[in-house]
């Protein structure tokens, strides 16, 4: 429990509606759309499209958006992918021939134009909205449009980061004029407008995504990308569509935890709970060496199986049945070691023949929206695509350019994505709409505000402010808090103990008490943002 001299957060309560997000004026514009008689997922689109122009280090038109989708009248669980995919000229013999590393362990660029592929959120967010939705963009992208227009105050933590990407930013013409005064990031307290960008949400508004994918958008893109030596064309945005998909899921301590499959890394939060569920980690001291190296060491393994079996299931199918197995999980328990570390890299076990802004909302009805949308790494490619004022993510980093990988870059296949929104149930109803932002943190984080709350008894605030610790690439990165008798034993069990350079992570999540019909709503202190309910 918190100290009581510093509480710190309290949980928000609501009984009709909530919304939890990491940008307040995303927020009351979410709220705004429920009290006027909008659903979870208009609410969600609203917002969103508020954080693209407001949060534009870590969302925007540019990137891609995956939704879970509880609709409350069937009592289904519905599941959108809307990564865009590599374009029709993205191969590696092209990489090659443009200079690109290929091979062992070489990667497609991080930046620029050659990272970019095709958008995928103007098109999810239409697709989810005809099938779910009451309203439609025309109405729900005003808000966006009256801060790109009129301005908005640029907010601390987002200032940080922005700073963090001026240099980035300034190297281009385009990017420069939208994102920067005078090659200069905002500082936070300015007023910042973006007038390219509201034009083109104005031309979405009345257009819809065809506006985006065939019509004046597109090809100021396509002729951008041209310019830029990129490889997107007018017939790559034409061919893109969202995909349902059903979600995948696994049971934790009596509560069925849902995320969606492969491209996306929703598999890697279920392995982790699956491994931890019979550890007897709701028995060790909270923060103690046993339950830090436990629960890092189950990451490291469900993260072996990711960079092993998760990438587009249209070109690489992951056996989800074996690696969801509980028996399974049994023996991947079996490798860890309670004394030691497993050493780097860690090897799948399985033999067979960013920045990012989340959002989660609940309606009165209690339809629920895990939504999250994402450009990538901070500001994306770095590229605002012409007189747009969109800029475009570099999703393609992700790929790797190794002939023969699951992951191998290839034309019309999504990249494994780091993006996953979760939901949890406690028999057929919806208990937790959650997510945690922080690109390859994003999956430890849901198993641990999971753990936290169901485990250790934490309120779902405590249980998103617990000092946090990542496992990746060999080192043990931890947050202020972890005590220091923790990290002296965790470094004798031969962890690479290191200090955690900025935030783990950013989590938004809202608790439904069906029988108090009361909602419960926390938001990340890391971030700028609130939870806000009626």
């Amino acid at each position: 429990m918190r100290d009581f001299q510093f509480p710190g957060r309290s949980v928000v309560m609501g009984t009709r509606g909530m919304i939890a997000s990491s940008q307040p004026m995303a927020a009351q514009v979410g709220l705004d759309v429920l009290q006027h008689g909008g659903n979870a997922l208009d609410a969600a689109v609203a917002a969103m499209a508020t954080h693209c122009v407001v949060e534009p280090g870590s969302t925007g038109l540019g990137g891609d958006c995956f939704i879970l989708y509880h609709e409350a009248k069937t009592g289904r669980l519905h599941g959108l992918n809307g990564s865009g995919r590599a374009p029709a000229r993205a191969t590696v013999e092209e990489y090659r021939r443009r200079g690109h590393r290929t091979g062992h362990d070489s990667k497609a660029p991080e930046r620029g134009a050659l990272s970019v592929t095709v958008p995928g959120a103007v098109d999810a967010w239409e697709t989810a909205l005809t099938q779910y939705g009451t309203k439609g963009l025309d109405d729900l992208l005003q808000p966006a449009i009256r801060f790109a227009e009129e301005g908005y105050a640029v907010s601390p933590v987002i200032a940080r980061g922005w700073a963090g990407a001026a240099e980035l930013l300034a190297a281009h013409p385009d990017s420069r004029r939208a994102l920067t005064l005078d090659g200069k990031a905002p500082a936070a307290g300015t007023i910042h407008r973006q007038p390219e960008l509201g034009r083109s949400l104005r031309r979405i508004a009345r257009e819809g995504k065809a506006a985006f994918y065939q019509g004046a958008i597109a090809q100021e893109i396509a002729r951008f990308m041209e310019q830029e030596q990129g490889l997107i064309t007018l017939d790559d945005l034409a061919a893109h569509r969202s995909e349902w998909v059903a979600p995948v899921e696994t049971t934790y301590r009596g509560i069925r935890l849902c995320e969606l499959p492969p491209n996306a890394q929703g598999i890697v939060a279920l392995m982790t709970l699956n491994i931890l569920e019979r550890s007897g980690i709701e028995r060790m001291a909270r923060l103690g060496a046993d339950h830090v190296h436990t629960f890092a060491e189950a990451f490291k393994l469900a993260l072996a199986e990711r960079d092993r079996w998760v990438a587009d299931a249209a070109f690489h199918p992951a056996p989800l049945e074996t690696l969801l197995d509980k028996g399974y999980a049994e023996r991947q328990r079996a490798r860890i070691d309670p004394t030691r570390a497993l050493s780097h890299p860690v090897a799948s076990g399985l033999t067979l023949g960013s920045n990012t802004v989340y959002l989660s909302v609940v309606d009165r009805d209690r339809n629920c929206c895990s939504f999250i949308n994402s450009l990538g790494m901070g500001f994306g490619s770095g590229l605002v695509a012409g007189n747009t004022g969109i800029t475009l993510q570099n999703r393609g980093y992700a790929f790797v350019l190794e002939e023969g990988h699951p992951n191998v870059i290839a034309p019309h296949k999504r990249p494994m994505h780091t993006l996953v929104p979760a939901m949890a149930y406690r028999g057929d109803r919806p208990i937790l709409c959650f997510g945690v932002m922080g690109r390859h943190y994003q999956p430890l984080g849901h198993a641990y505000v999971v753990s936290n709350w169901l485990d250790f008894g934490l309120d779902i605030q405590e249980a998103v402010d617990a000092p946090r610790f990542m496992a990746l690439h060999g080192k043990l990165d931890l947050e202020r808090g972890i005590p220091p008798a923790t990290r002296e034993a965790l470094a004798r069990r031969g962890h690479a103990v290191a200090e955690a350079r900025s935030p783990p992570g950013g989590a938004q999540v809202i608790l439904i008490d069906h029988e108090q019909g009361v909602l419960q709503g926390a938001s990340d202190p890391r971030k700028d943002g609130c939870a806000l309910g009626y």
